[in-house]
């Protein structure tokens, strides 16, 4: 359950990433047996789309009219995202757990996200900010990955 919870966390700092890797986890063979993810994860096409999404994030993210991630579009693509790709990382048998406690997480991580990527903003700027969240984000969903094998 921690690769669930991990991955969850990082969809409340990007929301596409979690999907980008629990995909390219997938293609490459990554997921544990006995999970099951949905094969449509493993395609090529998905695999790719989810990557460009997460970079298209990533990038954007450093940009001064991004709007904040606790708006109500955004929260909603937090919390879908993290309670599909905490389910995707679960075994078979814990995947509705997996999905509701993700769904929680990526909420709380959020608005923790949130607030202290604000405080750290105001004395570092937005590009520096964004990048340490965007290492932070990347590091904690390989991370996952490698729990969940």
């Amino acid at each position: 359950m921690l690769a669930s919870l991990l991955i969850a966390a990082v969809s409340g700092m990007r929301a596409m990433t979690p999907l980008a890797t629990v995909a390219n986890a997938a293609r490459a063979g990554e997921l544990p047996r006995d999970n099951d993810a949905p094969a449509l994860l493993a395609h090529p096409l998905v695999s790719a789309g989810t990557l460009a999404l997460a970079a298209g994030e990533l990038a954007g993210d450093k940009m001064k009219t991004a709007p904040d991630r606790i708006i109500l579009p955004g929260m909603v693509a937090r919390v879908a995202t993290g309670a599909f790709a905490a389910a995707s990382l679960a075994p078979r048998k814990r995947r509705a757990l997996a999905a509701l406690l993700g769904a929680g997480v990526a909420a709380g991580a959020s608005y923790l996200t949130f607030h202290a990527r604000m405080a750290a903003l105001r004395r570092y700027g937005q590009t520096a900010t964004g990048a340490v969240e965007d290492a932070v984000a990347l590091g904690t969903a390989a991370l996952a990955v490698r729990v969940a094998r």
